[in-house]
């Protein structure tokens, strides 16, 4: 019986095959892999494992593309006033950063405004609008949004009751009342067997600056030298890294690699990155940090380290964020505790199919962390929920698997507010005296629309593999997979009747060091978070990752356990 999880090994594909070259090239397990991943023949195989700019689609093949780039050269042309209004998480405020620095390329009078979680709330507001005004100083001609602006039907209205012209770059699902009355509405979800539904905002403002380009060159602007924003904002946003996204991250990490950005330069500094930067680096070490502005405070923290220009500008804001994730993490304890003990009275893992729990003491820039935390941990679509004081709750959820959070809170919306997002993640607003009936009828939902074994925690392994070929030279192959994400996820393995060769070794923030031995061949392990796991008897059945490491001069391939079963026979 496996620690965590159902186990599910993948078939093995008999038909790797992806000519004599690449055969000779890449090792059985490597090729498996790719076949696994749908990559099928040579030249298919090439364009994932070397994915070039030049491979980029049309941007124009973006409904209303056409229509916002003539708009944003027409107030080029006329010197108008741009006023661009984004989110504040990493995916909007690198957004924000982006298409900045492409309109002032084009001489446009450009300001940003970036709401703050706790006072204006997520995307267009009437608060919003009217401190974005104060920020311009005037009405400007064109407001564009970026992250959000796509069920903004009454606010798009509203500005243009006051005269002013809006280009919506989104990449939220579309809301029940049907497109805004914006200018041009660039959002590949409001499409019909769109290619680029995959893409961030980012990515999204990123095809913009692109279609501009195309349509009026700038021979002084690189558009390449941007691209490690855009890979933070579609690692961070949990987008899948398939297509031109993958394509994007590999070759944003690349510039990230060779200096890049000096806001992000200086992020990596304060978090010590020994090695190549990685999509697991973004996800772990840059994101967090980025998305702690704007959780715990304001995101003009890092918008402003983004575009910072001096070395010294940049640490000391890398540093603040540096202060704002250690806030953000006691925080996320506290809530973590609080929502753990309310489980125990109210939860039973075995008949409730959701989690739906709030309080008036939790900071709204966090909740959407502890949702995913107990979501990762029992297995449920799951909302958290911060009351004001005047019992307005703004929630965020996240999903598992086969059950999307837009249907449901379509599905629940009589017990709402308000709420939006996308299928694994999203947000609400709610009634604190509504939260009983909206837990009942998403319960309802879920029980109704899944099965038990929908809901059952799985883990995928990938191959079973034994130690001797876990080498340097498979790890060579191996990597040209990445960037691993959604979509694209890291492979798990399997290593069957593994024994222990020492004790294992508790390290700081409750990890284990394992020494482990497969026949006569010995490796070191990592189980991250598993100091409180009560271990089987050896010998073991392991599922684990597998990383470059880098200590001393030293290469090595590290271990990483995601799972320890008792050996099956």
């Amino acid at each position: 019986m496996s620690m965590k999880f159902c186990w599910e090994l993948r078939p093995t594909d008999g038909n790797a095959d992806f000519g004599r070259e690449l055969n000779a090239q890449l090792p059985p397990l490597v090729r498996r892999l790719l076949a696994q991943r749908g990559i099928a023949g040579r030249d298919e195989a090439i364009r994932f494992l070397r994915p070039r700019l030049s491979d980029l689609e049309d941007p124009f093949l973006l409904r209303e593309m056409d229509v916002a780039v003539e708009r944003i050269l027409q107030a080029a042309d006329r010197g108008e006033h741009v006023c661009i209004y984004g989110d504040y998480d990493v995916d909007g405020v690198s957004s924000v950063m982006l298409l900045y620095n492409v309109l002032r390329a084009y001489g446009i009078r450009t300001d940003y405004f970036i709401p703050v979680r706790t006072r204006e709330g997520y995307g267009l507001s009437d608060e919003g609008i009217s401190h974005a005004m104060e920020v311009c100083g005037e009405v400007p001609q064109l407001l564009i949004t970026v992250d959000c602006g796509t069920s903004s039907i009454d606010e798009v209205e509203q500005l243009r009751a006051m005269g002013v012209d809006v280009v919506i770059l989104d990449h939220h699902e579309g809301g029940p009342h049907g497109r805004p009355a914006a200018v041009a509405v660039v959002n590949a979800k409001l499409e019909e067997d769109s290619p680029f539904t995959y893409l961030c905002s980012a990515g999204v403002v990123f095809k913009l600056a692109h279609a501009l380009l195309k349509r009026r060159r700038l021979p002084d602007f690189d558009l390449k030298k941007y691209l490690d924003v855009v890979a933070i904002a579609t690692v961070a946003d949990i987008v899948p890294l398939v297509g031109e996204n993958r394509l994007l991250t590999r070759h944003g990490l690349r510039i990230m690699e060779q200096g890049g950005n000096i806001g992000i330069q200086a992020i990596n500094q304060v978090t010590e990155l020994n090695r190549r930067p990685s999509a697991s680096h973004v996800s772990f070490r840059i994101g967090p940090r980025l998305n702690a502005a704007g959780r715990m405070d304001s995101p003009m923290d890092a918008l402003h380290l983004l575009m910072s220009t001096s070395p010294a500008r940049a640490m000391e804001l890398a540093l603040r964020l540096e202060t704002h994730n250690r806030a953000r993490q006691q925080e996320e304890e506290k809530i973590r505790k609080e929502a753990m003990e309310m489980l125990e009275s109210q939860f039973s893992p075995r008949t409730d199919r959701v989690i739906v729990l709030g309080s008036r003491t939790w900071h709204p820039g966090v909740v959407g962390i502890v949702a995913s935390l107990l979501m990762r941990r029992y297995h449920k679509p799951t909302f958290i929920i911060s009351l004001d004081e005047n019992g307005i709750g703004k929630g965020s959820g996240r999903s598992v698997p086969g059950v999307s959070l837009v249907a449901a809170i379509h599905h629940c919306a009589d017990t709402l507010i308000s709420g939006g997002g996308h299928e694994m993640a999203a947000g609400l607003v709610i009634r604190e005296d509504m939260i009983d009936a909206f837990r009942q009828k998403f319960d309802r939902y879920v029980r109704e629309s899944t099965t038990e074994d929908q809901l059952k925690p799985m883990l995928t392994v990938d191959a079973e593999v034994e130690f001797p070929e876990l080498t340097l030279g498979l790890l060579d192959s191996y990597e040209q997979l990445e960037p691993f994400g959604n979509s694209n996820p890291q492979p798990v393995f399997m290593s069957r009747n593994v024994m222990l060769t020492d004790a294992p070794r508790h390290l700081q923030g409750n990890h284990l060091r394992l020494s482990l031995r497969q026949g006569t061949c010995e490796c070191d392990a990592m189980y991250f978070n598993g100091g409180n796991v009560q271990l089987p008897d050896p010998p073991w059945d392991i599922a684990f990752t597998i990383d470059r490491n880098v200590w001393r001069g030293r290469t090595s391939v590290a271990i990483s356990i995601q799972d320890i079963r008792p050996a099956e026979r």
